[in-house]
C-alpha cells in the first residue's frame, strides 16, 4: 500500500512538472539566438547593418506590434505579418554613425503579442566603436 501512495505521489509530480513546462511556451513565444550585435570599430559616417533572427517557440501567432529605436540613428525593420508557431522571422536594423562619436549602445525595442508579460517585450542591441577620423569634426 505504501509503495503504490508513493507512486501516485510520483506520477502526479511527473505530471505537475511537464504542465507547467508546457505552460512557458502556450501562445505566441518569440526566441533569438542572439539579441547582441558587437559591430567594432567603425569610422564616423559609416552604416552598420545587421539583421537579428528569431523563431516562434509558441502554439500560437506570433506578431510583432511596434519595434522603435533608441534615437533617430537607429531605424529597425521587421516581419510584419504573423509568424506561425516554429516559423522564423527577421528584424533588420541599420545605424547611421553621422555625428557619433566614442562608444555606442543602440538599442530597438520590440513589443509583442506574446501572452508571457517577461517576453512580450524585447531588447535588441548594436554596440560598438566610432572613431573619429582627422578633419571629421
Amino acid at each position: 500500500m505504501k509503495k503504490l501512495l508513493i507512486l501516485f505521489f510520483a506520477v502526479g509530480m511527473f505530471q505537475t512538472a511537464f504542465a507547467q513546462e508546457e505552460k512557458v511556451n502556450d501562445g505566441p513565444v518569440i526566441s533569438f539566438k542572439e539579441k547582441l550585435h558587437e559591430f567594432g570599430v567603425i569610422n564616423r559616417g559609416d552604416t552598420v547593418e545587421y539583421t537579428f533572427r528569431f523563431e516562434n517557440i509558441g502554439t500560437a501567432p506570433l506578431k510583432i506590434l511596434s519595434a522603435r529605436g533608441s534615437c533617430g540613428c537607429t531605424v529597425p525593420k521587421y516581419s510584419r505579418e504573423e509568424i506561425a508557431p516554429g516559423d522564423k522571422g527577421e528584424v533588420f536594423v541599420r545605424f547611421n554613425s553621422a555625428g557619433k562619436s566614442g562608444m555606442q549602445n543602440k538599442t530597438v525595442t520590440l513589443v509583442t503579442n506574446a501572452t508571457d508579460k517577461s517576453k512580450k517585450q524585447v531588447v535588441l542591441t548594436l554596440r560598438g566603436r566610432v572613431d573619429v577620423q582627422s578633419g571629421d569634426d
